[in-house]
């Protein structure tokens, strides 16, 4: 294949200043919420409740939930969060955005090594412009703002592909073999198995597997070092790895290999099956306010990537890791995230090179890109009712900044259409990029965190604190069984059921609290002695567990003297 001038340019760098202006971005986009919004179920509540007890207990191979094992995924994102805790001075005793640090950081790796990336492959405007865009994509705001794993893979992938991408266009300008991106690429897989298993490598192998057979050329993998790669690899990975082995005897690889990763592959995990397609229905919603624009950029790359390596390169990352997420049983919104910096490169690319100003050559692309602004239409406006409506629906309540996230997130949605500035569809991508990460930022830190009904631990635990007669009162908790309510009450915190709760109060009536759903009141009563006489109500919390989807009312107890 012959290759076009554009794909062999000069490789340009980003400057410090763009990386700090970088940066600059990511904090206004990211950290806003991480304080305000309380733990969140169920995800995130499990991971820092399980960092919390590695702290409390000193024990930094094991992985626990309370008393039970918690082997889904291995240790990286545990000891990248206790890392935290220590940096702040708070240990065991911190609060939740102290964890969610970690997800900031590697939220903002992501957007730099995008940008790198970007400027490497395309220059440094493009490169700029798709590092913002992904700083304000909807899925990265709220995976920055979580404690969990899924910013800080994206970081990890986002490495990998950038370190691949250095190799393949170094083969294909016949450039002197270099160790540097090699030693990047295995250190970054490495990490990343360390944090989610198999995602990092299996995004990577997709990549080149696809550019191999299409090029009909595998010689190029030579440059990846494998031998020396793979030893690199097991230096960092194996040590945990055999140390979780001898402490669970083999557990961990039974939940996370066996129950966890080949049941996803195998069926819809924990209700959480859909029919491909799923992720191109969400898509608009997920990667707001650029869905219009990176359609475009896809298409125009789809129509060239033949004759230009740095398309197919983004190309055999994109499409066959949507393919197999499309076609694996379990999905969640976040299993696509690793694959939009590679999209938001093409439109970039196609922006910056006006590419994405020219027509079409099919009129199914035509209905393609119109379908999709239908869909940034509807995804606008939910967003807009996100700042107005829903405080209201929720709470009766409504704030200056959910009416200033109202017009933001128009303005995002008007920008990102194409309709104006379409002329300067830099400026356009610019404005809606600071637009969006406005109205996050308003979202996250001020409208979601006053909509008190869904915030039921919080209020349960406040209740707690409240009226517990003893400094290590232990609660227990009848119904109610969020982890984030483990989390704020404590490690020692019994999620029961009515008869639980009556045990409990029983077993130390002095100090013990016991919180009792509506539903298990009966049940609970029936355990005591002399019924609703033996106990003396001590709090309340009305409102909606959103894990369940439905309004409950707790009632804590103590214990009658």
């Amino acid at each position: 294949m012959t290759n076009p001038d554009p794909a062999f340019a000069a490789r340009a760098k980003l400057r410090i200043s763009h990386y700090l202006l970088l940066i600059f971005i990511c904090l206004v986009s990211f950290v806003p919420g991480i304080a305000s919004i309380p733990p969140l179920d169920r995800d995130e509540s499990r991971y820092i409740q399980a960092t919390h007890q590695m702290a409390e207990s000193g024990d930094y191979v094991d992985i626990r939930f309370q008393e039970a094992s918690r082997y889904k995924k291995p240790v990286g994102i545990y000891w990248l969060q206790s890392a935290a805790l220590k940096l702040t001075g708070y240990n065991d005793k911190a609060p939740v955005w102290t964890y969610r640090l970690v997800s900031v950081a590697g939220a903002t790796l992501a957007v730099l090594a995008t940008a790198a990336l970007g400027a490497f492959l395309f220059g440094q405007s493009a490169g700029l412009m798709a590092g913002m865009a992904l700083a304000a994509i909807v899925m990265l705001g709220f995976e920055a703002r979580v404690a969990k794993t899924d910013a800080t893979l994206l970081a990890t992938v986002v490495f990998a592909q950038g370190a691949l991408a250095a190799m393949w266009m170094a083969s294909r300008e016949k450039a002197p073999v270099k160790w540097a991106p090699a030693l990047i690429f295995w250190i970054a897989t490495a990490v990343g198995i360390l944090i989610k298993g198999p995602i990092t490598p299996f995004v990577s192998v997709l990549t080149a597997a696809t550019l191999c057979i299409f090029y009909r050329e595998w010689q190029w993998l030579k440059r990846l070092k494998p031998l020396g790669g793979l030893a690199i690899l097991l230096v960092i990975v194996l040590p945990w790895l055999i140390m979780i082995t001898l402490k669970s005897g083999g557990a961990f690889f039974t939940e996370s290999v066996g129950n966890d990763l080949l049941s996803k592959v195998g069926d819809g995990q924990e209700s959480h099956g859909a029919p491909p397609g799923y992720f191109a229905l969400i898509f608009v919603v997920f990667i707001w306010p650029f869905g219009v624009m990176a359609i475009r950029g896809g298409l125009q790359a789809l129509s060239r990537f033949r004759t230009d390596p740095r398309l197919a390169f983004l190309t055999a990352w994109y499409i066959p890791y949507w393919l197999v997420t499309e076609l694996i049983p379990t999905k969640l919104p976040h299993y696509i995230l690793p694959a939009y910096p590679a999209l938001l490169l093409m439109m970039a690319w196609a922006i910056d090179t006006g590419i994405a100003s020219k027509p079409y050559s099919g009129r199914w692309q035509i209905w393609l890109e119109r379908l999709t602004l239908a869909g940034l239409a509807v995804a606008t406006l939910a967003l807009m009712g996100a700042g107005t409506i829903l405080p209201w629906v929720m709470a009766q309540t409504i704030s200056l900044r959910g009416i200033v996230a109202f017009f933001t997130a128009a303005a995002a949605g008007v920008f990102a259409s194409g309709f104006f500035l379409k002329h300067n569809l830099k400026l356009a991508i610019q404005a809606a990029s600071g637009f969006a990460i406005v109205t996050l930022a308003l979202l996250t830190w001020g409208v979601v965190p006053a909509i008190t009904p869904i915030w039921m631990s919080p209020a349960i635990n406040q209740a707690f604190n409240e009226a517990k007669p003893c400094p290590d009162s232990i609660l227990a908790s009848a119904g109610y069984a969020e982890p984030s309510l483990v989390f704020l009450a404590g490690t020692k915190t019994v999620l029961t059921d009515g008869a639980g709760a009556a045990k409990h109060l029983l077993g130390n009536p002095s100090c013990a609290i016991a919180a009792v759903d509506e539903r298990n009141q009966a049940d609970f009563y029936q355990n005591l002695p002399q019924g609703d006489k033996s106990v003396v109500i001590v709090g309340t919390a009305s409102g909606i567990n959103y894990s369940k989807g439905r309004k409950t009312t707790v009632t804590l107890y103590k214990a009658v003297q």
